[in-house]
Parts: structure tokens; sequence; C-alpha cells
């Protein structure tokens, strides 16, 4: 299974649009190219992930999802999905709903799977927000629900739980997500530099801690004042990392062996061994 991880970077002060950074972001997947199974794009690349000024002017409306309705920010997306016929995690959009969430809010933030077809796969609100009170708990609402989806073809073999960036550091959500049969975390992210080093060692944990491979993509770049932590990797159930970027805009191409989350789980068994 080959997997290409996309670390979309951004400019400071560089006036780009939805639909220009849509196109770039499409652009990139092209790149990616045929032969990858899975793709995965970063946290609110169309919106900024600390950009929270400008999450309402570049929010996405998701209500057509079901009717296969792709938002604005994801139809060049979904273009590039069925041209390299890849299944694509779209990273996350910042999501407009019409009717307001428990907390009075109409923002989420919202991830997108879409299959090689460019049809949606699956959908995830981040649970855990990013802010203590400012940036999205001010401004979004807090998702609920828990989100484990088999990969469909050609990205199937393993059962991939979704979650966003501050997700990451509440290691009891991949444990449920383990219990729920995850054998690969899928994580998007705008992880700033100032944090990187917490970024790159709770990757690992998790991987480690559940036996599971771990998928995580970063934003590079600099923006609403932000320096990005780029270092996006992909790790193996032991906690190898197979390959890691650097701080600026690249791709990762990592080849991955879906039957290396068995054999290490039944060659040190320590999942069994559980007790609470």
């Amino acid at each position: 299974m080959r997997v290409a991880v996309i670390q979309l970077g951004y400019a400071e002060g560089a006036q780009e649009s939805v639909a220009a950074r849509a196109d770039r972001a499409a652009g990139l997947v092209r790149s990616a190219g045929a032969g990858h199974d899975l793709v995965l794009l970063p946290e609110l690349w169309s919106a900024g992930g600390f950009a929270s000024a400008e999450w309402e002017e570049r929010s996405q409306d998701l209500s057509g999802l079901d009717r296969g309705e792709l938002p604005p920010a994801l139809v060049p997306v979904a273009e590039a999905t069925r041209e390299i016929g890849a299944v694509v995690h779209t990273g996350s959009v910042a999501e407009r709903t019409a009717e307001p969430g428990e907390e009075g809010r109409h923002l989420w933030n919202t991830s997108v799977v879409l299959d090689g077809e460019g049809r949606v796969r699956a959908t995830y609100r981040k649970i855990h927000r990013f802010g203590f009170g400012g940036g999205e708990p001010k401004l979004m609402e807090a998702g609920g629900e828990l989100v484990v989806t088999d990969l469909p073809a050609p990205a199937d073999g393993l059962r991939a739980g979704l979650s966003t960036c501050y997700d990451l550091r509440f290691p009891e959500l991949y444990r449920a997500q383990l219990d729920r049969g995850a054998q690969l975390f899928v994580i998007p992210s705008a992880w700033p530099m100032a944090r990187v080093e917490h970024w790159r060692l709770l990757l690992r944990a998790r991987a480690i801690e559940n036996q599971c491979f771990v998928v995580a993509g970063n934003t590079a770049g600099t923006h609403a004042g932000v320096e990005m932590g780029g270092h996006s990797a992909v790790v193996d159930p032991t906690g190898a990392v197979l390959a890691e970027a650097g701080a600026g805009e690249e791709t990762l191409s990592v080849e991955i062996d879906a039957g290396e989350v068995e054999r290490v789980r039944e060659g040190f068994p320590v999942l069994s061994d559980r007790r609470l």
C-alpha cells in the first residue's frame, strides 16, 4: 500500500483565494500521481489553520455531501482524485452549517475522505478544539462522533481511525478507535513549529501504544503570524519512523505493509494484557 502525505505550505502575506489554493492543492494531489493508494492533505488548508479571522469567509457548505455535491474547495481535489484513482483524505475544511450546534456556533472543523471515484466515503468533525477559549473553542463547535472506517479500494486492507491535529494529545480517543478495530490512524494537522517536538513524540507514542500505523500530514510555511511545524510523518506499528518531511512544502511517498499490524501484535501481544 503506497501512501502520499502532502505537506502544503503557506506564504506569510500572500493573498491566495480559496479557489486558488484549492487548485494548488489539487495540483499537488495530481503530482503525487497514480500508484498511490492513499493521499493525505493537511488540516484547514483552504481556510488557514491559525487564520481564525478568515474562517467564516472561507467556510464551506457540506450539506450536499449526501447528494454527492461537494463544496467549491473540494471540487478540484475530487477531480484530481478521480484522475489518479487514489483514496484521498482531503484534510479538513471550515464547515458552515445553516443550523447552529449545541453551543450556538455554525462552524466546524470537518474532514472529508473521498474514494478513488471522488465520492464521499467518510466525514469527521474534530472533537478536541485548540485555543484555550479562543480560536476553535470560541468560533467552532466540537464534533462528538468517533469515526473509524474501512478504507475503500484501492486502499483496502486497513481500518482507519480519523482524527485531527490537537486530538493527538488525547490518547483515550485512539484507544477508543483501537477498540473499534483501527489499524491505521490518519491525522491531518496545522501544528506550529513552537511545539513540533511534541508532535513528533506523540505520533510515535500513538503508534507504539496501539500498535497501529500513523499517517500524519502537517502544514508548512508561515501564516497569520504563526510558523508552521512541518515534519509530516509516517510511523509503523513499532514506532519506527518510515519517512519524515522537513519544514517546507513537500510530499512524502511511502510504501507500507498492511500485514505488519497483525505481525507486530502477534509477536509482541501487549494489547492482550490491558486491564482497564
